[in-house]
């Protein structure tokens, strides 16, 4: 028998977890703390699994079940939602913490205690100035080199020549950071040796390749 909104709001906890059926697999786990969660019980290749729905009262009754007819949709279409779940999340994480900007801030705080305070900030400024705004926000491992060529021509286009070439630097050795720890494959930087306009005499900054 479906539950009623009065039932749950008025559930009560016990010694031990109980629960409470709605139907088509979906139930209110009721905790010892008074917590109640709501669950979704299936079976998928011939393994009984569980899902997460969201916690009451945050997630109500009609939300409940507006969920499972989500997740049942996705069964109905041979795709184990615990499984799409974890791909979201790993996705999203990716989506947060690989990004070009998350790295190239790691990459700094890393190397900064080792450079004047005067040299960092020059470092930071200019990513943030010129590469954050069209780069940040992209996953770090799909960024190609003619997508960092166009950022470097913005600024070759204000006659900023030397700054460009310091941008690609620095740019490469965030690069070549992500690479060691393990969340990108290649440094398009080097793809753009002799793409930019040259600059007479233009001196490497003077802090190690890191």
């Amino acid at each position: 028998m479906a539950l009623t909104k009065l039932q749950v709001e008025h559930a009560k906890p016990r010694a031990k977890p109980y629960k409470m059926f709605d139907g088509r697999g979906l139930y209110l786990e009721v905790s010892p703390s008074g917590a109640r969660g709501w669950r979704f019980k299936y079976r998928i290749g011939g393994k009984e699994k569980r899902i997460s729905l969201g916690v009451y009262p945050d997630v109500g009754l009609k939300d409940a079940r507006d969920r499972l007819d989500e997740v049942r949709k996705q069964l109905a279409s041979n795709i184990d939602p615990s499984e799409r779940r974890k791909a979201e999340k790993a996705a999203l994480i990716e989506k947060v913490e690989n990004t070009f900007e998350a790295i190239a801030r790691e990459w700094f705080t890393l190397h900064s205690p080792k450079w004047a305070a005067s040299h960092g900030d020059k470092i930071i400024r200019r990513l943030e100035l010129n590469i954050f705004p069209w780069l940040g926000e992209k996953a770090i491992k799909s960024i190609t080199a003619p997508e960092l060529l166009t950022v470097l021509r913005r600024i070759e286009s204000r006659g900023a020549n030397e700054t460009a070439h310091r941008a690609l630097q620095n740019c490469g050795r965030v690069f070549r950071y992500a690479i060691a720890t393990g969340r990108a494959e290649r440094d398009p930087s080097r793809d753009l040796m002799g793409a930019l306009a040259p600059v007479r005499d233009f001196p490497v900054e003077d802090h190690p390749i890191s």
